[in-house]
């Protein structure tokens, strides 16, 4: 008798359980999808940002209202902002590069939008490769760097040098920009070819790159240009909040002059009071453990001043100031 009365009891109490636990999904049902629709549960948001009406490539404004332009842009736009650690990485590295970039693309009349090619091309990444076998901050491939005065073979690769990389880039700019006229052409050109783009403006009948049916890649790499220069120029519009001391200053280097081979770069290195990976790390166009130089041809090699390897964040200062928040 007092076992059936704690069955029963035990019964009891799993049926005012499970009645409980179904009050509010057999009740409550319109409440709580009334709750999402207004809140969500996750703890952050996101929200897509907004595409501006028109953009602006060498001075010339380009209009973004048409509903094709409109949404390439926004997909690029959309990938800089969410794509958080990469676009971060970018800006810090810019604070090291484009104070070497710019003043070439001056001297040589590439407009300095052109700098926002070379982002999108490497990531700012100096030694980048991609599977293709382009290289370095302008991503050239090995006949394209020859044909416009690099060195490239498995001793010395200019492609990795940064400022004649620039400079044979800025060659080809010239030589794509007396083709087309504009240079949007130009960009489009650098990714495709000169000849794609030729034989598609014939072709399509129009005038303009930006409204050529492309493949995807190319027709993409107009708009991640300009968007990386929306994003460069607007930082915290976009929800990248970067102080100075986060920034990669400019490292300082002293110069060597040598005409002649190096047997063993790593004993070159100790003499200059740095390792074999600084000097690599400084001059990443060397692709070897000996300069052999059988031609007596002069190279500059850069030696990291033991200063600037060990820089203090602190004293970083911003090249562009719309970069930081302080």
């Amino acid at each position: 008798m007092k076992r059936r009365m704690k069955i029963n009891y035990i019964l009891t109490l799993i049926s005012v359980f499970c009645i409980g636990a179904s009050i509010p999904v057999l009740t409550g049902s319109s409440q709580v999808t009334e709750q999402h629709s207004a809140k969500s549960e996750v703890p952050y948001c996101v929200t897509p940002p907004t595409v501006p009406t028109q953009v602006t490539f060498d001075g010339k404004t380009i209009d973004l209202r048409r509903y094709d332009r409109r949404e390439r842009m926004d997909r690029e736009m959309m990938a800089f902002t969410y794509m958080h650690s990469t676009t971060m990485l970018l800006i810090k590295r810019a604070n090291r590069y484009f104070p070497i970039i710019e003043p070439i693309l001056k001297a040589n009349g590439i407009p300095d939008d052109f700098k926002y090619l070379m982002v999108i091309e490497s990531n700012l990444n100096n030694i980048a490769r991609s599977p293709a076998g382009a290289a370095g901050l302008w991503q050239f491939m090995p006949a394209t760097g020859r044909e416009f005065g690099l060195e490239v073979n498995d001793n010395v690769d200019e492609r990795y040098h940064i400022e004649k990389a620039t400079v044979a880039a800025c060659k080809y700019f010239k030589q794509a920009y007396a083709k087309y006229g504009d240079w949007m052409a130009v960009c489009a050109a650098y990714n495709a070819g000169q000849g794609r783009i030729s034989s598609q403006l014939d072709k399509q009948l129009a005038s303009h790159a930006m409204d050529l049916w492309l493949v995807e890649e190319t027709s993409r790499y107009m708009f991640r240009i300009l968007a990386a220069k929306e994003i460069f120029n607007n930082p915290q519009r976009y929800g990248f909040l970067l102080k100075r001391e986060h920034l990669y200053p400019p490292i300082p280097y002293k110069k060597m002059t040598v005409a002649t081979s190096i047997d063993n770069l790593s004993n070159y290195a100790k003499s200059q009071g740095i390792t074999y990976a600084q000097l690599r790390d400084a001059n990443p166009w060397l692709r070897d453990i000996s300069l052999k130089n059988k031609t007596g041809k002069t190279y500059t090699l850069y030696i990291p001043t033991q200063e600037g390897m060990y820089y203090d964040p602190k004293k970083t200062e911003a090249y562009n100031k719309q970069w930081v928040i302080d």
